[in-house]
């Protein structure tokens, strides 16, 4: 089994670091808030005081911070104090741009962009769906760490990665949006949102969104589990590469302006994101 470094354990690190652990690698932790990494010790975790500690002697260094800034922070801080055969693993949300920098900085073969998609229950469930980045021989080596958190799919180079995670991203935003409509149409109509759900099921509507989200904006259950001002930032990072591309994306263009007014305007960034159903209230001069 090898030895991994795993450093921010927040929402999403925290059950990847876990799950690491119960499979029988090593697992070093840090966080900035040390509390977040303590809380480990019990599944099996080494706590480490530095980043620099918990890296040092790692096969895999696993990343997820917050976005693409502390990342590269991260592999600047860190790139020579690596062993000469370890694999970085950037899990973290970040532009393409940003994952194919950190490849520069470490040399390919020893990099991964490898964001994951199923919030905090596939963290935690070990199911996600992690789209990876990078060169086949660093897959390949890493494929059986990453199989402890989820489903791997090698998906193209460096940057190719981030770019399926925006991708994702904005197919999430997206739908956010057309599941926050079509529940409050629902409601203010008299029909039961939840047993249309059911109805719904094995359709073409059908989705995870719609089956969590959808009973989470009925409910009102915005704790979060994707926080919105991690989506909002994605969605800037999907516009950010499409305007490089020469593209317009309408849809996404709509639904980030409506992440902002709800991040900004209704203090939404630490809900779900699927809050959006209360910006979508305000919008139609109605209370939560």
């Amino acid at each position: 089994m090898a030895q991994l470094a795993v450093l921010g354990t927040g929402l999403m690190g925290g059950p990847m670091a876990r799950n690491l652990a119960r499979t029988g690698h090593r697992v070093t932790v840090w966080n900035r808030t040390r509390d977040k990494a303590e809380a480990l010790r019990g599944d099996g975790c080494v706590v480490a005081a530095t980043p620099e500690a918990a890296a040092a002697d790692a096969d895999f260094v696993i990343t997820m911070l917050s976005d693409g800034v502390a990342s590269c922070a991260m592999v600047d801080a860190l790139a020579d104090r690596l062993t000469e055969k370890a694999v970085w693993i950037d899990m973290s949300s970040t532009k393409p741009e940003e994952a194919r920098r950190q490849a520069g900085v470490l040399g390919g073969a020893r990099h991964l962009d490898a964001p994951v998609s199923g919030g905090t229950k596939g963290a935690e469930a070990g199911t996600l769906a992690i789209m990876a980045g990078g060169e086949a021989a660093a897959f390949e080596a890493a494929r059986p760490v990453l199989q402890a958190m989820g489903r791997p799919t090698h998906v193209g180079p460096s940057g190719a990665g981030q770019l399926a995670k925006l991708a994702n991203q904005a197919i999430v935003a997206v739908t956010i949006g057309a599941v926050a409509e079509a529940m409050l149409l629902l409601r203010e109509g008299g029909a039961d949102p939840a047993a249309v759900r059911v109805a719904l099921k094995g359709g073409f509507a059908d989705s995870t969104i719609l089956q969590q989200h959808g009973a989470r904006m009925t409910e009102g259950n915005f704790v979060p589990g994707g926080l919105s001002k991690f989506q909002l930032k994605d969605l800037d990072n999907v516009l950010h590469e499409a305007a490089g591309l020469g593209l317009r994306l309408p849809m996404v263009e709509q639904v980030t302006e409506r992440f902002g007014v709800f991040c900004g305007e209704m203090d939404g960034g630490e809900k779900d994101h699927s809050g959006l159903f209360l910006e979508l209230l305000r919008r139609n001069g109605m209370e939560a």
